[in-house]
């Protein structure tokens, strides 16, 4: 798959957050646009959860997602950022992640295989889609396959309104780390 080229400003300490045509800020990804690796981008908790995903739509259209952050699983607490960058129609959003788990296992099986599986709630932060407005609410289901499999996968769900952001990411050039308890 070719490189997406995504356009952010990056904004210096005191300036005012630009707005998009309907109001929203607009999504600061240039910190992660700066992550080149292969591997998971790098997160600050012991273990980080992280991924970077490509994938084609039904439709014909495509999208590119990445994020990272920390977690605590025993205290079911999560935390950080994702960007969606979706083409035909192009739209990126952000989004925070947590703070709660609502699910986690060790023990998960998705799509034949086993492996390590998280839930947590979203929240838009900003969007350059008119119908995604920031702090529409949501939630994603992040699986990491192990044993060398690697059927790894990030799926979207949004409230009314940012349903066109709602996107499976799902198989190998998909690259997650959800850790384990």
């Amino acid at each position: 798959m070719g490189l997406i080229a995504i356009a952010c400003l990056t904004l210096t300490a005191g300036s005012a957050t630009p707005a998009s045509a309907h109001g929203a800020p607009l999504p600061d990804c240039a910190h992660y646009m700066n992550y080149t690796g292969s591997g998971i981008p790098p997160g600050s908790g012991i273990p980080p959860w992280g991924f970077h995903a490509s994938q084609s739509f039904h439709g014909g259209g495509s999208g590119f997602a990445w994020g990272w952050g920390d977690n605590n699983l025993n205290t079911n607490w999560i935390s950080g950022k994702i960007c969606q960058h979706v083409q035909a129609p192009a739209s990126m959003i952000a989004i925070k992640v947590g703070p709660l788990i609502s699910y986690h296992s060790h023990y998960a099986v998705m799509w034949g295989y086993p492996g390590n599986l998280i839930k947590t709630s979203l929240t838009v932060t900003a969007s350059t889609d008119p119908a995604c407005t920031v702090g529409t609410n949501g939630h994603i289901t992040m699986f990491a396959s192990y044993n060398g499999v690697r059927s790894d996968s990030m799926q979207f769900f949004f409230a009314a309104g940012c349903s066109d952001q709602d996107h499976l990411y799902h198989g190998p050039q998909v690259v997650a780390q959800v850790p384990p308890l």
